[in-house]
């Protein structure tokens, strides 16, 4: 099963991944999440982050993530996922794909800013901001949309159910 948690920074996709893997591992102890800044550091920060090397850095998850989850491991991958094209490479190569888009406001993003990145952009320190000099363009049909301008406890109320499609979804290979 490959989880896809797609959303602008800040917007709690890593927070929702581990904690879909936190519920998941009570019952079914081959969950890893594989988040983009992790991958990156395994390939030695090879990448930077034009939107090409974005676009390379999303099909190594790709596929990272199609490779473990034949495997039967949950894979829950937090990506900003700017390109519609390593999507559709998913349900085309995936057998047990779910996407889920967590939209949050900008001003939340912003006001949030836990990486510290709309800061520097803000202050001319930084480009290559998804959001900010790098268009995103929302996802149109994922599986589950999380309006996230609420509470955490909002966002995570959603971990329970996701982590139960994914164990029912490895009962079915």
């Amino acid at each position: 099963m490959l989880i896809w948690i797609i959303g602008l920074s800040g917007s709690g996709k890593t927070t929702l991944a581990n904690e879909i893997a936190r519920i998941s591992r009570r019952s079914h102890k081959n969950v890893v999440v594989l988040d983009g800044d992790d991958v990156r550091a395994v390939f030695q920060n090879d990448l930077g982050y034009s939107i090409d090397d974005r676009k390379a850095n999303a099909s190594r998850l790709c596929r990272l993530g199609k490779l473990l989850s034949e495997q039967g491991i949950i894979v829950i991958t937090p990506i900003l996922s700017i390109s519609a094209d390593s999507r559709a490479w998913n349900r085309q190569n995936v057998d047990n794909y779910f996407e889920i888009y967590i939209d949050s406001p900008m001003e939340a993003l912003i006001a949030r800013d836990a990486k510290g990145l709309y800061g520097a952009y803000t202050r001319g320190e930084k480009q290559n901001v998804v959001g900010m000099d790098i268009s995103f363009i929302p996802p149109e049909d994922s599986d589950l949309i999380i309006k996230n301008n609420k509470s955490l406890n909002f966002l995570l109320g959603h971990a329970e159910s996701v982590a139960k499609i994914a164990i029912d979804n490895l009962n079915v290979i």
